[in-house]
C-alpha cells in the first residue's frame, strides 16, 4: 500500500486523484488533505476516506472542520494556514505528495516535502516555474523523484522512458490552442470571462482555464519542461494540436519521434505518477482510432497570444525573471476574473512588469527572495493596472 497526501484536494486535480484512489483496490491510502475554504467538500472527504490529517488555509474553515470532527467523534488532526500545508506535505507516514494547489502557495510545502524525502506528484506549475533550479537541486540531494502530473509532462516522461536522455534532440509540447484558437487581436478586444473559461477539451479550474486561453499555460509548461528534463529552451517546441489526443512528443538525435497518446482525462497521468514505475488497470476510457477522423497540428500564433513568447523570454533570462512573469500573470488573471481589466491587458501587464522589475532578476534565487518579489510584483499590478 502506498500512502499519500493531497495538497489542494477539492480542486480539479485533487478530486480526480480521489477517483484514482477509489479505483486502486486498496493499493492507495489517503493520509492527509488540504483545502482553502471548502468545508462541505472536506467533510464529505473525511466521511469517505477517513484521512488522519486535514489542513485548511482559512482559519475559520478549520474551526468548522474541527467542530464536525468533534461532533462525529472523528480522531483527525485539523490544522490551518501555511504551517498546516507544510505539515501535511511532510508527514512521516506518507510516501508521496500530490501538489495540486494553484499558484505560488505550492512552493513552500513542496520544498518541505522534498526535505522530508517524500516523492512529489507535481501538478503545481508555479513550483518549477519560479524555483526550478532550487527545487531540482533539492530533489537530487534528497534522492526524491519529481513525477509530473500535467498531461504534457507526463507524456514526455513516458516517451523518454527506457531511452538515453543524452539522445534527446527536441521536446514537442502540444497545446489545444484554447477557446480562441485562430482568432486575431481584433476579435479578442471584448472577450468576456465566461467565454475565456470555456475550454474546448479539458475541464479545469478558473485560473488555469484563463491561462489556457492566453497560452500562458503552455508558456509555464515550457519553463517546467526545461527544468524537469534538463532541456535547452531552443530545443523545446510548442505545437497546437486541437484534438488533444497526442499529449506531447520527444524527438531523438536520429530523427525518431516518440509520442504518448491518450484520452483527455487527467486521471491517466495522475495514476501513472502515483504508481510509477508500474502501470495499473484502466481508470478512464480508451481511444477508438476508428472514430478519430484526423489529427492536425499548427504553429502557435505568438503575435496574438504573446504570453507564450514572454514565457520563453523569461525562461531564457532566468534568475528571478520567471517569478516576475508568474506573479504578474497571477495578479492579472485575478483582475480579469473579477472583470477589472480586459482579456488583452493580461499579457501587456506581464510585459510591463518584466521591464519594471528587471533589475531584481540577478538577486539570489532563494525562497525568501522569490516570495518577497512575488508579493511586490502582485502589489504593483493591483495598484497600477486598474485605471
Amino acid at each position: 500500500m502506498k500512502k499519500l497526501s493531497i495538497l489542494g484536494v477539492t480542486g480539479s486535480i485533487g478530486t480526480q486523484t480521489l477517483d484514482v484512489i477509489r479505483k486502486s483496490n486498496g493499493e492507495l491510502k489517503l493520509i492527509g488533505v488540504t483545502a482553502n475554504t471548502s468545508v462541505k467538500k472536506i467533510v464529505d472527504i473525511i466521511e469517505e476516506f477517513k484521512p488522519a490529517y486535514v489542513a485548511m488555509m482559512d482559519s475559520k474553515s478549520a474551526i468548522e472542520v474541527k467542530k464536525h470532527c468533534k461532533e462525529t467523534n472523528k480522531k483527525i488532526e485539523v490544522l490551518d494556514g501555511i504551517e498546516g500545508l507544510n505539515k501535511i506535505a511532510s508527514l512521516d507516514e506518507i510516501d508521496i505528495v500530490v501538489t495540486s494547489v494553484v499558484g505560488m502557495i505550492g512552493l513552500e510545502p513542496t520544498m518541505k516535502a522534498i526535505e522530508a524525502k517524500k516523492d512529489i506528484a507535481l501538478a503545481n506549475k508555479e513550483t518549477l516555474v519560479v524555483a526550478g533550479e532550487m527545487v531540482m537541486k533539492a530533489a537530487k540531494k534528497s534522492n526524491v523523484r519529481i513525477l509530473p502530473v500535467d498531461s504534457e509532462h507526463s507524456a514526455i516522461f513516458q516517451s523518454l522512458r527506457g531511452n538515453d536522455i543524452n539522445s534527446l534532440r527536441k521536446i514537442i509540447l502540444t497545446a489545444s490552442g484554447g477557446p480562441f484558437r485562430g482568432k486575431k487581436i481584433s476579435e479578442l478586444q471584448e472577450i468576456k470571462v465566461k467565454d475565456a473559461l470555456k475550454h474546448p477539451k479539458w475541464n479545469m479550474g478558473r485560473k488555469i482555464s484563463i491561462d489556457s486561453a492566453t497560452l500562458m499555460n503552455k508558456g509555464l509548461e515550457v519553463i517546467e519542461a526545461h527544468w524537469l528534463f534538463d532541456c535547452d529552451y531552443d530545443n523545446i517546441q510548442v505545437l497546437v494540436h486541437p484534438q488533444s489526443i497526442v499529449h506531447s512528443m520527444v524527438e531523438y538525435t536520429d530523427g525518431s519521434i516518440i509520442a504518448q497518446l491518450g484520452a483527455q482525462d487527467m486521471r491517466l497521468p495522475i495514476q501513472y505518477a502515483l504508481n510509477y514505475e508500474e502501470r495499473k488497470n484502466l481508470v478512464a476510457e480508451t481511444i477508438d482510432f476508428y472514430e478519430i477522423s484526423k489529427l492536425t497540428f499548427e504553429k502557435p500564433d505568438i503575435a496574438t497570444f504573446k504570453s507564450l513568447d514572454l514565457s520563453f523570454k523569461a525562461g531564457k533570462i532566468g534568475g528571478l525573471m520567471p517569478t516576475i512573469l508568474n506573479g504578474a500573470n497571477e495578479a492579472a488573471v485575478d483582475l480579469f476574473l473579477n472583470e477589472k481589466i480586459k482579456f488583452l491587458e493580461i499579457p501587456n501587464i506581464i510585459e510591463k512588469c518584466m521591464e519594471v522589475f528587471k533589475k531584481e532578476v540577478s538577486k539570489e534565487l532563494n525562497l525568501n527572495n522569490i516570495i518577497e518579489l512575488d508579493k511586490t510584483v502582485k502589489d504593483y499590478v493591483v495598484n497600477n493596472a486598474v485605471n
